[in-house]
This record gives structure tokens, sequence and C-alpha cells, in this order.
């Protein structure tokens, strides 16, 4: 990797404008009635709303979570045309190998700010500095404070723009890369797509799918009933990628007008995709909650919904029949995922997997929900490929 590299140093710092005008209308929120149901049962449950709202008022200090983002080294790069923001964080020792982490929808690069540090400088939290990692967190596009593109593209484009990223602005000779949601879509594309410089792949979640149709070998028992599972949860939790994928120019309209509603359609997730089911209110610190859910209002939500066009028109996932990825692949997946972990069988027929773990718990949000064993999981499986 460059010691010197083609980009500008960025640190964030939020205007007091943007900021007295997002208190204004958190206090002037306009309430929904809510159904006699069990929480969360409809969606975002409106107690819960409601305190979060008041604490986001009352006492959410945003300027201590920019100090937080501003420790690290960020910068902003012209890639694909465009500016592109990203946290770099040098590791330890001689030889840290270069690793690129990819956030997802409804995330930011905030889900990693507590991984960065363990992962670039193992030896301050009783691990060795041979495990080290320089860290790279880019914001996607249209997300955060990296620049919207002109109209949806897709997971496979920015995938693209990464290996442009490492490659081309960084310099990076050999390096490795890791994912979930959209990360996990986009990093399986750079593997995929540019394999050149590229060590091993490590997912929470799957990213591609196998191609479905003839000449393509039967399903075994096991893979037709994790399908039919899938498909029936997905059945309860797709709306979003409709209306995200197919009219959204329509939802921004609300989501950049009113925080609430926008932290509204936000948490839900956070709630659905880690305790499904469950009346309880979602197991993260709500600081953190909010600070995710500024990074959208920040900078309006609209390019970052534009991905699901993908998604719904069918460009997003699928391979062609006989191909495959033939990177090495660690898989660490989660049992409340937005969908169930998938037999092993069928992961092998998108991806060279070499190593495969299922968590006893934890859901979707891994790197805030489960960071001590995903950076774990990480440095044991990344160290047979430095």
């Amino acid at each position: 990797m460059r010691d010197v590299f083609d980009a500008e140093p960025f640190r964030v710092a939020v205007p007091d404008a943007v900021l007295d005008d997002l208190k204004d209308r958190l206090a002037r929120t306009r309430w929904p009635i809510e159904a006699n149901a069990p929480p969360w049962f409809y969606g975002t449950d409106l107690t819960y709303l409601k305190a979060v709202v008041a604490h986001w008022h009352d006492n959410y200090d945003w300027r201590k979570w920019e100090a937080k983002l501003n420790r690290f080294p960020q910068y902003k790069a012209t890639v694909g045309g465009r500016q592109l923001h990203f946290i770099l964080e040098r590791g330890s020792g001689d030889n840290p190998l270069p690793l690129i982490l990819t956030h997802g929808w409804p995330g930011s690069v905030v889900e990693f700010l507590d991984v960065i540090e363990p992962l670039a400088h193992p030896e301050r939290f009783g691990g060795d500095a041979k495990d080290a990692f320089t860290v790279i967190v880019p914001s996607l596009p249209g997300y955060g404070f990296s620049d919207p593109p002109d109209a949806p593209i897709t997971p496979r484009d920015i995938g693209a723009l990464w290996r442009e990223l490492m490659v081309d602005v960084l310099g990076c000779e050999r390096y490795v890369a890791q994912g979930g949601d959209w990360g996990a879509c986009i990093t399986s594309w750079l593997a995929f797509d540019h394999p050149e410089h590229l060590a091993a792949i490590h997912l929470n979640m799957l990213g591609l799918l196998p191609f479905r149709g003839e000449g393509v070998p039967s399903m075994t028992e096991e893979e037709m009933d994790w399908l039919k599972a899938a498909q029936e949860k997905s059945l309860l939790e797709s709306a979003y990628q409709q209306i995200q994928g197919t009219k959204p120019q329509t939802l921004a309209y609300g989501l950049t007008d009113s925080p609430a509603g926008l932290a509204g359609w936000i948490l839900e997730k956070f709630h659905g995709w880690t305790i499904p089911g469950s009346p309880e209110a979602p197991p993260f610190d709500t600081d953190d909650l909010l600070t995710n859910v500024m990074l959208y209002w920040l900078n309006g939500i609209n390019a970052s919904t534009w991905l699901y066009v993908a998604l719904v028109n069918g460009n997003a996932f699928f391979l062609n029949p006989g191909e495959r990825i033939g990177i090495p692949t660690g898989l660490f997946l989660f049992p409340n995922d937005l969908l169930p972990p998938p037999p092993e069988s069928w992961s092998r027929r998108v991806y060279n997997v070499t190593h495969r773990r299922v968590s006893a718990d934890g859901g979707h949000f891994a790197a805030f929900e489960k960071g001590n064993l995903l950076v774990d999981d990480m440095r044991r499986f990344f160290r047979s490929y430095r």
C-alpha cells in the first residue's frame, strides 16, 4: 500500500444550522395512531420511537460522535468520477494486511467504529500485532459523506469502484475484503470480477445466489427446506425492498422531511433483523443507533435506496450457470439474520468456502452486535492468506 496517495484529508464538521433545524423538526413531530396489537407487530413500536425521539432532542450529542468519527483518519478520493469518503486506519507492525470493510443498508461506517481499532491494532486488546490489518472503510456511493451517483447503480458497479480505490488509488498489491448485507454482495462481485489482487473474502451473509434453472444440479432436500423457509420469511420482510427498488422518489419525500419518519423506517430493521418477534427494544445503544441514522439525515436518504433497483430487477445477486467465485471465502453466519443461514452445500454452489461458522445467536448487524466475535473470526480466517 502506498504511503502517499491521491486523496484529500476529510473531517466531519456539520454546521450548527443543520443541527438546529433537526432539533426543531424533532420538537414538532406529528405522531400517528397505533393499532391494538403486540409491540413491533405492525412495524416500529410507537412507545419506543417516542422515547428515541425525546432522547434525540434532549440528550443526544452529535458533536461527541463527530469527534469519535474524526478520531480516525478520513479521506475523500475521486473514484469513478465521484468523491468517495473512506476511513483509513493504518495497522500496527511492519506489514499489516489491507482490509476493506463494506457496510450495507440501513447501516453505515458507524457500524464499524468499534472494530476498526481492534482490527488495526490487536496488540492493544490482548492480541498479536502479526494479525494487524490496515483498515479501509468506505461509505457507499450516496451514503454518508460519499457523493451520490446520478441514477441507480448496481452492487457490481460498486465492486469495480472498490477495485479502483484499493488498487489504483491506494496501491494495494494484495488485500482482503469483508462485508454483510450489500457489503456481502459488493464484496462478492469484487471477488468475481476483480480477483487479481484479492487474497480472500469474509462474509457474514451470503452475497450472491446460485443460478436456478435448466442444467443446474438439483437441490438437495435440505436446500429445498431452507429455500422454503427463506421465502416464507422474505414475504414478511421484503416490502421495503419493493418500495425502495421501484418508487424510491416517492418514499424519499417523507424520509427527507421528517427525522422521526426516517428513524422509524430504519430502526425497525435493527429490531426485526436482530430479535424478530420480540416485544423488546432493539439490543443496541440508542446513541449508536441515532448516529447511524444521522448519517442518513445529514445528506439525505434518497440515493442510498437506489441500490434496491438492482435487487428488484434481478441484477444484484445471481451468477450465470456454471459461474462460481474462486477466491477463498470465509463465512460467519448468524441465526437471526434477514434470512436464516443456508446449508453449506448451498453456499458452495457459489463460493470457494474454506471456512464456515454459524454463531449460536446474533443477527444482521454483526459488527454492531457481535463485534468481538466478528473480529476474532476475521483474524483466524485471514491468517492463512497473509
